[in-house]
């Protein structure tokens, strides 16, 4: 059937954040102040691509 609007509007926002959580877990790396926060922002960025898949598999 393919995406409706509100689905493609969820995808496009989790897209932003990854992006967004990718930016900063690059700067985390290079500083490592808190290790837990690396984790914690990667574990950010697979629920994000785990929301964008489970978008698409609905649809």
């Amino acid at each position: 059937m393919g995406l409706n609007k509100k689905q493609k509007k969820q995808i496009e926002v989790a897209r932003k954040k990854i992006q967004n959580f990718q930016q900063k877990l690059a700067g985390c790396k290079q500083q490592m102040d808190d290790p837990e926060e690396v984790r914690n922002l990667e574990n950010a960025i697979s629920e994000q691509e785990s929301a964008i898949e489970k978008i698409k598999a609905e649809s």
